[in-house]
């Protein structure tokens, strides 16, 4: 089966609805990481048929639980999850943050290639970075475990916003440590098309009233 098969079936699946032009950026989009990837080592899984699964289909689960106006994604690396929401999402602003230089020169050149007028790249550590205003949502999909997360990027996000976890098996040990001033909103198993794994998505919320 071709990518675009591929992704189109998955998209199905998942009751997306994502038009041609949005599918075919996805897939310039793995072009440009297979790409990058013999340089900047970007991400482990090389082959692009297995990408489609494991990156594209695996970011766009989480799309119907991560709907806002604005969105950032930490520790964004190769820009799992963000540019694929981004590209899903065109009417959300989406940052992606990440402290690696090369990571962030990647980004900077995909929003480019990819015409995204919604993504702006920082290039920052978490913990000390100050945006202009905090985010509906706080997403990250291989940052940390969650309490380091939350220690790291909690102070971005909105009073009213929701920190949004993409996990594995269920992550119970990392439930019992949230960290004081966060409290737990739910956990969504979620179902990816041709990958054979568990996939979770946590979601944390700003305790009402502080600690």
């Amino acid at each position: 089966m071709s990518l675009a098969a591929t992704l189109a079936q998955g998209v199905t699946e998942l009751r997306l609805d994502l038009t041609e032009e949005t599918q075919r950026k996805l897939l310039d989009y793995l072009a440009l990481i297979e790409k990058w990837n013999r340089v900047y080592n970007l991400t482990a899984v090389r082959e692009t048929q297995k990408m489609t699964s494991h990156h594209l289909l695996d970011c766009l689960a989480v799309l119907p639980h991560v709907r806002s106006r604005r969105l950032v994604d930490v520790g964004s690396g190769a820009g799992l999850p963000g540019i694929p929401l981004a590209l899903a999402l065109p009417q959300t602003q989406v940052t992606l943050l990440d402290s690696n230089h090369k990571k962030a020169t990647f980004l900077r050149q995909a929003v480019i290639e990819l015409g995204l007028d919604n993504v702006e790249v920082v290039c920052a550590r978490a913990e000390s970075w100050q945006p202009p205003q905090p985010f509906e949502v706080v997403i990250s999909r291989a940052f940390s475990d969650l309490p380091q997360f939350l220690a790291a990027a909690g102070h971005v996000c909105a009073a009213d916003g929701v920190i949004a976890a993409m996990k594995g098996v269920f992550p119970d040990e990392e439930i019992a440590q949230l960290p004081n001033g966060f409290e737990l909103r739910g956990v969504i198993p979620l179902a990816v098309p041709g990958l054979e794994a568990e996939r979770h998505l946590v979601l944390v919320e700003p305790r009402r009233g502080g600690r």
